[in-house]
């Protein structure tokens, strides 16, 4: 795991059970950005989802925390009958009152870093299509589109992978 990183004022560090509600809150904030006709209701429990999330044996759910609030959050682990050596961004969000500041970068650089700890060696992700935002936030970090998994007709998201860079 993931020790507390301090980067300035911020500490990233792994998420809590308690703060499921509070994470689900970010989630629904940032989401709602890249719905043109607003967030669908699909039903999903996502307070449960995130506790859910932070509580896998398989996974990590990371936290910026800047001056006492919750700004971000990400959650990863390996995909379902994925390789070994390969991780999966799952979620990936920055409260929108904090676009821009750099806490998304880094955050990314804090998974980055805990990937490589846990020899991954790619990563992978799915984004969106309607959330150009995050795409090029994803492409300024590496991402490419993942010829492995091109988008099928009328499919919502997009496959993004990433290199995993050996220790420097």
């Amino acid at each position: 795991m993931i020790s507390d990183r301090v980067t300035g004022g911020r500490v990233i560090r792994t998420a809590l059970t308690a703060e499921a509600g509070t994470i689900a809150a970010l989630h629904h904030r940032a989401r709602s950005t890249y719905y043109p006709d607003g967030l669908p209701d699909d039903g999903t429990d996502w307070t449960a989802a995130w506790r859910g999330a932070v509580e896998r044996p398989d996974g990590q759910v990371l936290c910026v925390v800047d001056r006492g609030a919750i700004t971000a959050v990400a959650s990863f682990r390996p995909p379902q009958d994925g390789p070994a050596d390969t991780v999966k961004l799952f979620q990936f969000h920055v409260d929108p009152g904090h676009w821009r500041t750099g806490i998304g970068t880094a955050l990314h650089a804090a998974c980055v870093e805990q990937w490589r700890a846990d020899g991954r060696r790619r990563a992978v992700l799915d984004v969106h299509v309607d959330n150009h935002r995050a795409q090029a936030f994803y492409a300024r970090q590496g991402w490419a589109p993942d010829p492995a998994a091109p988008p099928a007709p009328g499919d919502h998201h997009l496959s993004l992978h990433l290199s995993v860079p050996a220790r420097e």
